[in-house]
């Protein structure tokens, strides 16, 4: 059976709720993390060489990395859900934003908290031309003007693959949705999918999500 590495208050969440949009039978393990460094326990760090969050399994089969899950998972298991094929419309529109999220967003949300982990603060004069986060968030906001979902008119897996800066991340990076109405509209459509609730509560319960 597929199982699902959890690390609490991670990215890997965002695997959980893929299996909770396809209906998949799986099973989910859940790490917590050590206390004081919030660090992965050494536990978690053994199922794969990378040490890092996500991880997954599948019979003989032991695979890290979110967006190589994703698309194992869509493969093997998707039967043609939460994709966009290459012969409908929309689908380079699929792909960017299906792989914006790991290959932009989160590094640059990973400079903020570095920043923010040493205190950094801008120098004195003109401000700064925006940071990465800035601009991706930017990005995010004149999508979701435009259309309902990141794909398009359909809830897809790049949304599921997306969200993680929005939500999650927002708990080690903070940032004000203040500026982004669009943004905040888009999060109360998600937070409203049942598989997302779902997968929330069985990936973290009582950890409350920020949806706004």
């Amino acid at each position: 059976m597929l199982t699902v590495h959890h690390l609490a208050v991670s990215q890997s969440d965002r695997i959980v709720w893929l299996c909770e949009e396809l209906g998949l039978a799986y099973d989910l393990k859940r790490y917590d993390r050590d206390p004081v460094t919030r660090a992965a326990p050494a536990e978690y760090k053994a199922l794969h060489p990378s040490e890092t969050a996500p991880v997954i399994s599948d019979g003989d089969v032991v695979l890290a990395e979110s967006s190589a899950i994703a698309q194992y998972i869509l493969t093997k298991y998707g039967r043609g859900a939460l994709v966009i094929a290459s012969n409908e419309r929309g689908y380079a529109d699929y792909l960017y934003w299906l792989h914006v999220g790991q290959g932009s967003f989160v590094p640059a949300m990973m400079m903020d908290l570095v920043a923010r982990m040493l205190n950094a603060t801008p120098p004195e004069g003109p401000r700064p031309r925006m940071s990465r986060s800035d601009i991706a968030f930017r990005n995010l906001e004149d999508r979701l003007g435009r259309v309902p979902y990141l794909a398009g008119e359909k809830f897809t897996a790049a949304d599921i693959m997306s969200l993680f800066v929005m939500t999650t991340g927002r708990l080690y990076a903070p940032r004000d949705l203040g500026p982004y109405p669009n943004i905040r509209d888009y999060l109360q459509r998600i937070g409203n999918r049942p598989a997302f609730r779902r997968a929330m509560e069985k990936a973290d319960p009582g950890l409350a999500i920020p949806l706004s």
